[in-house]
């Protein structure tokens, strides 16, 4: 994984705005349809080529090829039987949050504001179905793969000198694939967790072998706190530290320096005033089999954990991502304020340690023109961070 050695590399989390007419086709044919994985494999390469004409330096395929960050992978496992949703069953989103907010969370759900830009139909439609285990997992590689030879094929498109330095796949991690699903096959959570972690350790395999780095994310690890109103500290932690040693069973083997770990506090649009502070959570991040991680660190329920470095000692070879642009506001960072976000984590941790990125993903978060906005104000701050360093491209 390459460092900020000689400039203050820019990346994102994984997440971007789907073309609307690539989400209605996949939507209505599927995502093995001929006509769809053309049209597929065009909308990878032009997400590539914008990328690279916004000056990032780390890339990805825009998760295209995918529905939910996370559920997408229900779609890759044999052993998983979808069903109609019973009515009047468990909620999918309950928490913390809304027990302390229920007349805010009852007008977000009436009008749809809870995810912000909610025009992505594909992203959203594994919701309406509820995911069985009926059989031992396996993993059916067919899709990774595709994604693989679409990212490939996109990268070499790419014409000779633009910034890009290396590329990246996402993946869910065990723990935040778990959630939602219902078991008649292994009989406990312990069994079934980590038989999604030997089926996913297919993917992640997958990915880095084909030379890209592979980044997990868990945004479920952080937002279980909020979503399980029955932990005292010392149970999360607990949580937490048995869903790391589970991704780190599927990562053995894998090498840390290609390895991305996201969490986040699930990103949606509300209060989040019952986030459980980094600070209670970040020495179990860091044990995650990886090379780096990225963080939220942009939006105002986080922005201030930043001083968490100046005690906490990031562990040697290790590179932190934070976020310095966020999904949580309609308003476009100035590049100012982002080369001072970059300052106060290079200035604690040195600048060869930070990586500049995003707070989450901004597919199915935040409108399509915001969402290039705020990233091109990524890379200017980056740019502003780098001079004021001493660096020079």
């Amino acid at each position: 994984m390459q460092r900020s050695t000689d400039w203050i590399l820019t990346t994102h989390v994984g997440s971007l705005q789907r073309p609307a007419e690539l989400s209605r086709a996949l939507a209505a044919e599927g995502q093995w349809a001929p006509p769809v994985l053309d049209q597929l494999r065009r909308a990878v390469a032009d997400v590539v080529r914008r990328q690279e004409e916004t000056g990032l330096d780390v890339v990805n395929d825009g998760e295209f090829g995918k529905t939910m960050w996370s559920r997408y992978a229900l779609d890759r496992l044999d052993g998983i039987e979808a069903r109609e949703r019973a009515p009047g069953g468990e909620p999918v989103f309950k928490g913390r949050d809304r027990e302390q907010f229920p007349g805010y969370y009852a007008w977000a759900d009436a009008n749809g504001t809870l995810f912000g830009y909610m025009e992505d139909s594909y992203f959203f439609g594994q919701l309406g179905t509820q995911s069985v285990v009926t059989e031992p997992l396996r993993y059916r590689p067919e899709a990774v793969q595709r994604d693989i030879a679409n990212l490939t094929a996109a990268l070499a498109q790419v014409p000779p000198g633009w910034p890009h330095r290396e590329a990246f796949l996402p993946v869910v991690a065990p723990a935040s694939l778990i959630v939602g699903l219902t078991d008649e096959h292994y009989g406990n959570p312990d069994d079934l967790l980590r038989g999604l972690a030997n089926a996913l350790r297919e993917e992640y395999r997958l990915i880095i072998d084909a030379g890209f780095l592979l980044q997990v994310d868990d945004a479920w690890v952080p937002a279980a706190w909020d979503r399980n109103a029955d932990y005292d500290l010392d149970a999360y932690r607990r949580y937490a530290a048995a869903s790391i040693e589970v991704l780190n069973h599927a990562l053995d083997g894998l090498p840390a320096d290609r390895i991305r770990y996201h969490l986040c506090w699930g990103s949606w649009h509300g209060p989040h005033a019952n986030d459980v502070p980094l600070a209670h959570i970040a020495d179990i991040m860091l044990r995650v089999n990886a090379g780096a991680y990225l963080v939220e660190a942009a939006n105002s329920r986080h922005e201030h954990e930043y001083h968490l470095w100046e005690d906490l000692k990031l562990p040697e070879g290790k590179i932190l991502i934070p976020g310095v642009v966020t999904h949580a506001t309609n308003a476009v960072e100035h590049p100012e304020l982002v080369a001072e976000r970059i300052t106060r984590y290079t200035s604690r941790l040195g600048a060869e340690n930070v990586i500049a990125g995003a707070d989450c993903g901004f597919g199915s978060r935040i409108h399509p023109e915001l969402g290039w906005a705020k990233l091109s104000a990524l890379v200017e701050g980056a740019a502003l961070a780098s001079s004021r360093a001493g660096y020079t491209r």
